[in-house]
């Protein structure tokens, strides 16, 4: 069993991807969007706390095969919403308007599943661990999902505080596709390297 140090230390690990995409769409925005900023951190908690809780539930049954594939999706969800940010900054034409702001649900729910997909394993890893009831998951999952939710609203502040520098240097879209494919890629070469 993990102590709450140990808790907070895997708490901020997991919710690093989150965070880097929640600047990311701050940037994007590039103005306060609190009902946005509010609901996209909710699901990125709320996913980061489901997943291991799936994880640990499925392990006798399904862990081998969602282990095989669970890069794969992160990283096609990923370079999917990446690469349609980045075709938009290309067809844009350099366009002052940001077309590829993660305002609907359904792209924030495909950002959400694709940072927290990782989390699966630490669910795996709880059921061998020790964790033989879901009451024993309240706390670990509570701290992983607050973690996750905190770090995704820091994140969207830094992207909208900072985001006009960035968008004087750079186009946004273009920026945003780059890093979401970058992370996508990251996600599936640390799976590969592994196996």
């Amino acid at each position: 069993m993990l102590s709450i140090f140990d808790l907070t230390f895997l708490s901020v690990a997991l919710a690093m991807d989150c965070f880097t995409v929640s600047i990311v769409c701050g940037v994007a925005c590039g103005r306060w969007m609190t009902g946005l900023m509010i609901r996209m951190s909710l699901l990125f908690g709320f996913f980061q706390a489901l997943m291991p809780f799936i994880g640990w539930t499925g392990t006798s049954m399904f862990s081998q095969y969602l282990e095989a594939v669970d890069h794969w999706i992160a990283f096609g969800l990923l370079a999917f919403i990446g690469g349609r940010m980045i075709r938009d900054s290309v067809i844009g034409g350099g366009s002052d308007e940001v077309h590829s702001v993660p305002s609907s649900l359904s792209t924030q729910l495909m950002l959400s599943v694709a940072t927290s997909i990782d989390a699966l394993a630490v669910g795996i890893s709880m059921a061998c661990t020790g964790y033989s009831s879901v009451s024993q998951l309240m706390l670990p999952l509570s701290v992983i999902g607050v973690g996750s939710l905190l770090l995704s609203v820091v994140g969207c502040v830094l992207g909208i505080r900072f985001g006009s520098t960035i968008r004087r240097r750079l186009n946004p879209e273009l920026f945003g596709g780059l890093i979401l494919v970058f992370i996508g890629v990251k996600i599936l070469l640390s799976h590969i390297l592994l196996i």
